[in-house]
């Protein structure tokens, strides 16, 4: 009976995956920085607000929250006479998104490898029976 529970010690932590900042685990804010990353030179609130189908409120939330992390920056201006405010990633957000994606493929290899497991037959209960 030990097998199992010296598997599991050797494992421990194996599926954390402590990469997964809770900053971007937001399903607007993924959509948010993955549009920021796509225009390196930073995108227009309303054009933002529009690419993530968000209100005035939620997004301006958002953006808070992201620039309060060190990850986006926002600049006030205008443009014909018209206020405007520019999203962009800055550098160390860039860093941290990349890192975040890459815990995000490694999940997903992860559930795949889980998945043509269970396909194939195999069965991690193998010898137990439901409690």
């Amino acid at each position: 009976m030990s097998e199992p529970k010296n598997r599991m010690a050797q494992s421990t932590g194996r599926f954390a995956y402590e990469g997964l900042e809770r900053v971007f685990h937001e399903k607007a804010r993924l959509g948010i920085m993955t549009s920021l990353i796509s225009q390196p030179r930073g995108v227009i609130f309303a054009d933002l607000k529009e690419l993530c189908h968000l209100t005035d409120g939620n997004l301006s939330r958002h953006l808070q929250v992201l620039n309060e992390a060190g990850l986006v920056e926002i600049w006030k201006g205008y443009h014909k006479k018209r206020p405007q405010t520019l999203c962009r990633v800055t550098e160390d957000g860039r860093r941290r998104f990349f890192e975040y994606i890459n815990v995000l493929e490694t999940v997903i290899k992860d559930a795949s490898r889980a998945a043509r497991a269970s396909n194939a037959g195999l069965s991690a209960a193998d010898g137990l029976s439901p409690a």
